[in-house]
């Protein structure tokens, strides 16, 4: 039984590390602040989350201490993450940082201007 449960706590700790990793490359490798925004906010989120997943099994399968504070945490940081993403997006998008300028289009820009027309 122990090596079933070492077996899970390293499977979530190595899909952390590697949900990590790759939010550490999105933000260097990305081009613009929207897609390193959505590199940082999904896959760190659900890296942060894998780990602290890992931990609360660690203590509570291994020592038989059932820790709340990780449980909240991950519940906090499935909340906020995604959240503070978007706002982050719409206050650049908000202040005029200019998207990628590669086949990318601006679907919330031509909704404005069919607005302003129509109205």
């Amino acid at each position: 039984m122990t090596e079933i449960i070492r077996f899970i706590i390293g499977f979530f700790l190595i899909v952390g590390g590697l949900l990590s990793l790759v939010t550490a490359f999105g933000l260097l490798r990305l081009p613009d602040v929207y897609t390193r925004n959505h590199a940082a906010s999904k896959s760190a989120t659900l890296g942060v989350m894998s780990i602290l997943i890992a931990t609360f099994f660690y203590f509570y399968l291994e020592h038989g201490h059932f820790n709340s504070r990780l449980i909240l945490a991950v519940v906090f940081i499935f909340v906020t993450a995604p959240v503070a993403g978007h706002l982050i997006s719409r206050a650049a998008y908000n202040t005029g940082v200019k998207l990628w300028d590669k086949s990318v289009r601006d679907d919330l820009k031509d909704k404005k201007e069919y607005d302003r027309q129509n109205s």
